[in-house]
């Protein structure tokens, strides 16, 4: 990777010559192996470029320089020139290309070594700066499924969960989903790890991506393999019904209310699911506002995260009242149910 300048391109900026010699130097640096003194050279050049505001090609700079770092297995130098990326990106208040950047910041996050620390720095920043542009509190999509794949590839699959959740990717989650029931948890629990999701995603109003999640699961997870009831559990068959009667806007609350009661042995299986279940039914079913704690069942820093917006949730939803047809449910051998069949 050249570092060089152009006389052109040097000779019409201030200090422009200053910044060349730092350049050559850094080019020499590389060539000789010198990875340390290249990283303080590539620092400078942050100062000296952010001073003049040349955002863009301070950007191309610490990029190419981040990726020759971590060529050289100079992962701590290479994390922290991605760190000084992002910082860039939030200085510059960069509003174009920024899923282009997205994608750049995920390649340098693949490349860095799970063990580093910065890497854990520049992910956490990365979600915070895609959720400075883009109008969602909790990060861009884009980004969370690219963060997800790194975590699925490197069978991070807990971490891969938490932001497949933020994606609005559900056939890539229902996949995940698959593996990880398969290789942490047992049989008998492989509804409650598609169950918990859906619920979250409800929580989330990310309707289409719950059916999507929810049909790749069902459909290829070999121990299921169906796509509509009768379902192998009660609380698969739960989970269709209620999506059903959300996307065929079946959303009166005795609907609800009788799906709940009658599949409630099998929602007190996992006490967060009261929790979900109360603020589904509030923006879907025009439940009354619930007192709630702090959602239990994600954990780590994302965790977090979605606590604090499930619990900004409810400054919003009097805003949002459910709206939907009145329709009637049928019956099944399996309970109650709405005759619409999924999109």
């Amino acid at each position: 990777m050249s570092t060089k300048a152009t006389p052109s391109t040097m000779s019409s900026v201030p200090g422009a010559r200053g910044v060349a010699r730092v350049l050559a130097k850094l080019e020499a640096s590389i060539e000789s192996g010198n990875y340390y003194e290249a990283h303080q050279m590539y620092r400078t050049l942050y100062f000296r470029y952010l001073s003049q505001k040349r955002y863009t090609e301070l950007l191309d700079l610490l990029y190419k320089g981040a990726l020759t770092l971590l060529k050289h297995d100079q992962h701590t130098s290479g994390a922290d020139l991605g760190l000084l990326v992002v910082d860039t990106l939030e200085k510059a208040k960069i509003v174009e290309d920024t899923e282009k950047w997205m994608q750049k910041i995920a390649l340098l996050l693949s490349k860095i070594q799970p063990n580093v620390v910065e890497r854990e720095t520049l992910l956490v920043k990365a979600v915070k700066w895609s959720a400075s542009v883009s109008n969602s509190q909790v990060g861009h999509p884009l980004m969370h499924k690219l963060i997800a794949q790194i975590m699925w590839n490197e069978d991070n699959l807990t971490q891969a969960r938490h932001h497949f959740l933020l994606s609005k990717d559900g056939i890539s989650c229902g996949h995940m989903l698959i593996q990880l029931s398969q290789t942490k948890g047992v049989p008998s629990e492989m509804d409650l790890f598609i169950a918990q999701v859906i619920l979250q995603q409800l929580c989330l109003k990310e309707i289409t991506t719950a059916v999507e999640t929810f049909a790749t699961y069902t459909k290829y997870h070999p121990k299921i393999a169906c796509s509509e009831p009768p379902f192998i559990t009660p609380l698969l068959n739960f989970i269709f019904f209620l999506l059903q009667a959300i996307e065929a806007n079946q959303r009166k609350l005795i609907v609800f209310r009788t799906l709940c009661e009658l599949y409630k042995p099998s929602l007190e299986r996992d006490a967060s699911y009261e929790k979900y279940l109360q603020k589904i039914g509030v923006i879907f079913f025009e439940a009354t506002q619930p007192q709630l704690p702090q959602t239990e069942g994600i954990g780590g820093i994302f965790g977090d995260l979605l606590n604090q917006f499930f619990q900004g949730l409810d400054d919003e939803l009097d805003d949002e009242p459910a709206s939907g047809s009145e329709q009637r449910m049928g019956s099944t051998g399996t309970g109650q149910t709405v005759k619409e069949e999924l999109d």
